[in-house]
């Protein structure tokens, strides 16, 4: 489980394919921030962009981890196929602060930066998101982009998607990769863990 709260910023520097076709998965060497993997073990649990992978090895200089990633998480997910920044979060531990909200690291769905535009002193941000999300997403209620608590702004509904606006402080911009997003990005969502408890029991 994880809160959707950032503890670094990695940097996946390399990609090494596990076979020859399609239905092979890849594997994922990350650069973490100094220190970050001080209290990390084999097996453990971190979350890519919102993705969560298991550690497979710890290894190389200034802090690197490998993860292996499935076909099948491969085409339910966006930006963990090439090399570039991501956003990590440790697995959250019985005694730690839920600062964001209950995130499983199973990504729901794949959204597109419909619009990115400052608003005073923070940053409008709204996103294109699938049809089959929209019965859980609510006025106030939470949402994970990239691996990011966020709070739902405003939800309009439309025949084929739905679209979610959400504010973005400066302090989420500068701490996460959320402020390298222009509109057409594809990014990784993630449902609230109760509104789909909730929905299954109704839909029962």
């Amino acid at each position: 489980m994880f809160t959707g709260i950032i503890t670094g910023l990695g940097h996946i520097v390399a990609v090494h394919e596990l076979g020859a076709d399609a239905q092979h998965g890849k594997r994922l060497t990350i650069a973490a921030p100094a220190i970050y993997l001080d209290d990390v073990q084999l097996g453990d649990s971190i979350a890519l962009d919102g993705a969560c992978m298991t550690v497979t090895s710890l290894d190389g200089p200034g802090g690197r981890f490998t993860v292996d990633i499935s076909a099948e998480s491969l085409d339910k997910t966006a930006g963990l196929d090439t090399p570039g920044p991501v956003n990590l979060e440790k697995a959250l531990r019985a005694h730690d602060r839920l600062g964001g909200h209950i995130v499983s690291g199973h990504v729901d769905g794949i959204g597109a930066v419909a619009h990115f535009a400052p608003v005073g002193e923070s940053w409008e941000l709204r996103i294109t998101a699938p049809a089959t999300l929209a019965h859980y997403l609510a006025y106030k209620g939470s949402i994970t982009v990239n691996g990011v608590s966020l709070t739902v702004n405003r939800v309009v509904d439309g025949a084929d998607r739905c679209e979610v606006s959400i504010n973005l402080i400066p302090h989420t911009l500068q701490h996460t990769t959320l402020g390298r997003l222009k509109v057409g990005s594809r990014v990784n969502l993630e449902i609230d863990l109760i509104a789909r408890y909730v929905a299954r029991m109704l839909g029962r």
